[in-house]
């Protein structure tokens, strides 16, 4: 399997892309915006005018945008991946969606001949760059050994959940814990700050404790720093909570924590922050 295309080049989709080419893979690429891939092409990967272009050329085709609605134009779309002959081709959605468009997604590829996974990831830009993505994989096991040593190149934790949008479903739990830590986070640091202590101290101190979390070693440097570029932005972050929500209504589950995790993230957003890093929630705070 040399042939690979990756559509959505974006903060993490580039360095995902350059895993690819650095493993010797051809790779096929498309963004909506060209300029965002212009890095990618210099360094070898061939540009595609089309979703339906970079599943012709590919058996392997990688999706990761914005939002569902992204998702489905880029699958359903007039120029979209099922607009082509799909029999023997393997789709991989890393982007964060609902688990019932992942289970249509299935459906289409088998119908077509095909497979899909939905494959979202945890590790925000760092992971990306680094190549330390946890990834959490719905749809056939089978499938999803047989791409396994791909996603390798880009990840340190691989888990397969069960049957098509049960990655999507992981994922959700995963925002769940982490619109907890971000909370807790950022209010830890605006008390700290009030009680006028050192905050790279107590940083350090929590770090070695109960409190140690991946938000914390990641996101309160940044904080401190004054530091608010995406790692992840606040506006997919509302997103993801927002499908979380849903998705617990659906089962007639109450998530209060959550709920108010995503009100503090709508207020922020409001505030004209939607497209900075989800460690500018520090901004109610601290104006």
């Amino acid at each position: 399997m040399k042939k690979i295309g990756f559509i959505g080049t974006g903060v993490m989709g580039q360095s995902i892309v350059k895993h690819l080419l650095n493993a010797g893979y051809d790779v096929a690429v498309y963004n909506r915006t060209k300029s965002k891939a212009e890095n990618l092409i210099r360094l070898g990967a061939s540009w595609k005018d089309t979703p339906a272009e970079v599943a012709r050329e590919s058996e392997l085709i990688f999706t990761m945008v914005g939002y569902p609605r992204d998702v489905e134009e880029v699958y359903y779309g007039n120029d979209g991946i099922f607009q082509t002959d799909f029999s023997n081709r393997m789709a991989v959605d890393l982007t964060t969606s609902t688990p019932s468009l992942a289970e249509k997604i299935y459906s289409s590829a088998v119908k077509a001949g095909g497979q899909a996974l939905d494959a979202p990831v945890s590790g925000g830009d760092l992971g990306a760059r680094n190549g330390t993505l946890t990834i959490m994989i719905g749809g056939e096991s089978e499938v999803f050994e047989s791409c396994r040593p791909v996603l390798e190149l880009f990840s340190k934790s691989l888990e397969h959940h069960g049957p098509a949008g049960s990655g999507q479903h992981t994922k959700m739990a995963n925002q769940i814990m982490v619109a907890g830590t971000m909370t807790g986070m950022t209010e830890m640091l605006a008390y700290a700050e009030k009680a006028e202590l050192d905050l790279d101290k107590v940083v350090k101190t929590l770090s070695g404790g109960a409190a140690a979390n991946w938000s914390l070693e990641n996101y309160a440097p940044r904080i401190i720093k004054e530091d608010y570029t995406p790692g992840f932005f606040v506006k997919h972050f509302i997103k993801d909570l927002n499908i979380a929500l849903q998705e617990a209504d659906k089962m007639k589950l109450k998530l209060p924590a959550t709920a108010k995790a995503k009100a503090l993230y709508d207020q922020l957003a409001e505030n004209g922050y939607e497209d900075e890093g989800t460690q500018a929630l520090i901004r109610l705070w601290w104006g």
